[in-house]
Formats: C-alpha cells, sequence, structure tokens
C-alpha cells in the first residue's frame, strides 16, 4: 500500500533529522541521569511489536536500577481496569518524573524508529507479560508498527485504563490514514505541554 510506504519514509526521514539536531540534547541527558542516580543513563526492555513479535525498545531510565523486580502484572480479572502509571510510584527517579512528565524520557526510542522496529505514529508497545493478558480481540492492534506516540497518548495516556487504551489502539488501527498520524504528532505536542497523563 502507497500510504504505508510513504509512512515508512517519513519515519526513516525525521527519526534521522530528530537524532541529528538532538543529540547534543540527549548525551547532556544521558549524563545527567548518571549524575542524579546509580545506574545506566538507558533502560533497554522487551516489548511486542507488529505481528506479535518481541524485540528491544530503548527509553532514558527513570526508575532506579532494578524497579522490575517491584512490578507485579494484575490478576487476568484486574487486566482490563489496570492504569500503567501510578502518581506515587516510589520507583521513579527525581529526574525520572521530570523526564516523563516532559516525555524526554522517549527520545532513544528515535532509533527504534529508524532501525524499523517502531513507527513515530503508532499503538504504543507493551511488554509480554501485559500482552499475556490481552482479550483475543486486542491482538488486532499488532497488525501495525508500534509508535512513539499513539491515538491514546492524546485521549489521556497514563490516566486511561488498559480497556480504554486498547479501545484507542483498536479505532486507530480500523481507521488509520496519513493524516491521522500527523494529527496524533501534532496532538502529541500539546499533551506533552499540558504534561497529560504524564507521571
Amino acid at each position: 500500500m502507497i500510504q504505508r510506504k510513504i509512512k515508512r519514509g517519513l519515519d526513516i526521514i525525521l527519526s534521522l533529522v530528530a537524532l541529528t539536531l538532538l543529540s547534543w540534547l540527549m548525551v547532556i541527558l544521558a549524563l545527567w541521569i548518571r549524575w542524579d542516580s546509580k545506574g545506566p543513563a538507558f533502560y533497554v526492555q522487551t516489548r511486542i511489536g507488529r505481528h506479535g513479535q518481541p524485540f528491544k525498545m530503548w527509553k532514558f531510565r527513570t526508575m532506579q536500577v532494578g524497579a522490575d523486580i517491584h512490578w507485579t502484572a494484575p490478576s487476568p480479572d484486574e487486566a482490563l481496569t489496570y492504569r500503567f502509571q501510578d502518581h506515587q510510584d516510589w520507583r521513579i527517579t527525581r529526574l525520572g518524573k521530570w523526564l516523563r512528565r516532559t516525555s524526554l524520557d522517549e527520545l532513544p526510542q528515535l532509533w527504534n524508529v529508524l532501525t524499523g522496529s517502531m513507527s513515530l505514529v503508532g499503538p504504543r508497545p507493551e511488554i509480554p507479560e501485559m500482552v499475556a493478558l490481552y482479550p483475543a480481540y486486542a491482538h488486532a492492534r499488532h497488525n501495525v508498527q508500534p509508535g512513539i506516540t499513539g491515538l491514546a497518548q492524546i485521549m489521556g495516556r497514563g490516566d486511561l485504563t488498559l480497556e480504554e487504551t486498547l479501545q484507542w489502539d483498536l479505532w486507530y488501527c480500523e481507521h488509520w490514514t496519513l493524516w491521522l498520524d500527523v494529527r496524533i504528532l501534532f496532538g502529541t505536542i500539546a499533551s506533552v505541554f499540558k504534561r497529560q497523563g504524564a507521571y
């Protein structure tokens, strides 16, 4: 489909330009993270991408080292009402709170976009433990490339339950156009400035 090829071409061009222009900022943030708390600047996590294939997603580290062991997946009965972000999550570092509110922790994912495991816009990729709890219909969200931002991110982000996030993701998959991606990108900029659903 020609629109999909255009989308991929734009992903390559825009991510390459952004990585070039923002490289200085990413270096500063990496050094700041190392200074602020013990541990590496980057956090690499397995996420589920298109066609249900796992890949390594890059982020700036916003939590204390070893924070993963303190997280427990919700039970199947609680999964659809689960909210991804906690206002009082003690695992988040001092700098990490600011990085999340400004969404700067997501900048390393531009590399994922450039290399093809992600797109600028698409459903946010989830960890395998949460994907295992999806109802059968929800796996349709894996028919498209996951994104740095998506429709759910401008409709509430961390304030949404898993069920609400899935509904927005599936709507995006069914109604996708290049123009919708453009609207989501501009909507993301507005959401970042409002700090909507980011903790």
